[in-house]
C-alpha cells in the first residue's frame, strides 16, 4: 500500500512540475500601440517572421489613429509599448509624464511642401511668402512648417486642417500649399496630376520611434530587452531581403499604398534601429518651439534632459554599436 501511495505522489509531483514548466515557458503578453504604415517595417517583419514569439513575447497590437492617441494610451497604462513620430515625446517630457524611448526605427529625409501650379510655382521656400499654407496644428508637420519659413526668412498664413483634408483643400484652391504627413504625398500627386509641385527639405528629419511605459521598464526590464532584441533581428532581415520586407508591409497595409509609391518613399528613408544624439537634440528644439508657442507652460529643456528619457540598456545588449549617446 505504501509503495502505491508513494508512486501516486511521484506522479502528482511530476504532473505539477510539467505544469510549472509550461507556465514558465508561456509567452509574456505585451500590448503594442501600432498600426500598419510604411515607416516601421521592423515591426511588420518581427510579427510576420515570429521574432517576438521566438523572444518569448505574445505581442497584441492595439491600433490608434495618431501617435498622440498612442501616447495617451501608453501613459494611461493601456499599452506597454507604442510607436510614434518623435514629436509627442517632446510634449510628454515638458509635462513631466513617465515614458522612455527604447528605439529609433527610421528617419525620413523627404519631408516636403506640396502645391498646385494653379496657385504657385514652388521652386524655393521663399515662394511661400504671403501664401496660405495648410497643415495640421500641434503636430510635427506644423513644427516643420515654421522651421522652413524661418530658414527662408518669410512669413505666411497658416491654415489648420486635418490630415485627410489637406489634399482636397489644395485641389479646391482653399490653400496655396500644404505641409502634410508623408502617407498623403501619393494622394496629392495623383489628385493634382500635372499641376503637382513639391519642394523637398531636410530642415526637419522625421524619426519613427518606439516608446515604453514607465511601468514595464521598472517592473519588467527583461521584457523590454526581448522586445528590442526582436526589432534588431527584424532590422537585419530587412537589410538581407528588402523586397521581402516590402511585400510584408504592403500586405499589412491592405492596398493603401501601391508598391511603386512605397519604393519611392523608402528611397528617402533610413532604416536602422539605433539611438544617437540627433534624437535628443531634435526633441530639445521641438520642446523649445512648443514653449515659445505657448502650447505648454514650462522651462525649455536641454538635449541633456531628453537624454534621461532614452532607455538605451536593451539596445546596448542587443547591438552595442547601435547606441551612440553620451
Amino acid at each position: 500500500m505504501l509503495k502505491y501511495f508513494a508512486l501516486a505522489l511521484a506522479m502528482i509531483a511530476a504532473a505539477l512540475s510539467c505544469t510549472s514548466d509550461a507556465r514558465a515557458q508561456s509567452p509574456h503578453p505585451v500590448k503594442l500601440a501600432w498600426n500598419p504604415n510604411p515607416q516601421t517595417p521592423q515591426v511588420d517583419v518581427a510579427i510576420q517572421s515570429g521574432l517576438f514569439k521566438e523572444a518569448g513575447l505574445d505581442v497584441q497590437v492595439v491600433s490608434f489613429p495618431t501617435g498622440r492617441e498612442a501616447l495617451e494610451a501608453l501613459l494611461g497604462g493601456q499599452v506597454d509599448f507604442a510607436y510614434m513620430a518623435e514629436f509627442p515625446v517632446a510634449t510628454a517630457v515638458l509635462r513631466q509624464q513617465k515614458l522612455r524611448v527604447v528605439a529609433d526605427l527610421s528617419r525620413y529625409q523627404g519631408q516636403r511642401v506640396t502645391a498646385s501650379a494653379k496657385a504657385m510655382e514652388l521652386k524655393s521656400a521663399k515662394d511661400l511668402a504671403g501664401k496660405k499654407i495648410g497643415t495640421t496644428l500641434g503636430t510635427n508637420v506644423e513644427f516643420f512648417t515654421h522651421r522652413l519659413l524661418a530658414s527662408a526668412g518669410v512669413k505666411a498664413t497658416i491654415v489648420n486642417a486635418g490630415p485627410a483634408d489637406l489634399v482636397p483643400a489644395l485641389a479646391r484652391g482653399d490653400i496655396d500649399a500644404a505641409v502634410m504627413f508623408p502617407t498623403f504625398f501619393g494622394a496629392a500627386k495623383k489628385t493634382l496630376g500635372d499641376n503637382y509641385r513639391e519642394l523637398i527639405s531636410t530642415e526637419y528629419v522625421l524619426h519613427m520611434i518606439i516608446t515604453a511605459s514607465g511601468a514595464i521598464v521598472e517592473k519588467h526590464p527583461d521584457v523590454v530587452d526581448k522586445f528590442v532584441a526582436a526589432l534588431v533581428k527584424a532590422d537585419a532581415k530587412i537589410k538581407l531581403d528588402r523586397p521581402g520586407a516590402e511585400q510584408i508591409v504592403l500586405g499589412n497595409m491592405k492596398g493603401v499604398m501601391p508598391l511603386p509609391a512605397l519604393q519611392e518613399m523608402w528611397k528617402e528613408m533610413e532604416f536602422n534601429v539605433k539611438l544617437d544624439q540627433s534624437l535628443p537634440e531634435l526633441l530639445a528644439d521641438e520642446a523649445g518651439w512648443i514653449v515659445d508657442r505657448g502650447m505648454v507652460k514650462a522651462e525649455k529643456p536641454t538635449a541633456a534632459k531628453f537624454r534621461e528619457f532614452m532607455f538605451d540598456a536593451p539596445l546596448k545588449k542587443a547591438s552595442p554599436a547601435s547606441v551612440m549617446l553620451p
